[in-house]
């Protein structure tokens, strides 16, 4: 799981942004930021890079996930 979505709502930046600059289709980075598809790695850096973040923001650990909901 990760929390693109949160980190970009967190910096007011919009998903066009990232599909431009990653060269993907909006959808594909929707389906990123909705948790239907994971980047792969090296997308996951480029990603973390052009939000100026370390790669740990955008993900959650499973222990985490657990107890937000409510597990």
């Amino acid at each position: 799981m990760n929390r693109i979505k949160e980190v970009l709502n967190e910096k007011g930046i919009k998903q066009t942004w990232l599909a431009e600059k990653l060269g993907k289709s909006f959808k594909m980075v929707n389906a990123y930021a909705c948790n239907r598809k994971q980047p792969s790695l090296e997308t996951l850096y480029e990603i973390a890079k052009l939000l100026q973040v370390s790669v740990k923001d955008l993900l959650i650990e499973e222990d985490n996930q657990e107890n937000e909901n409510g597990n």
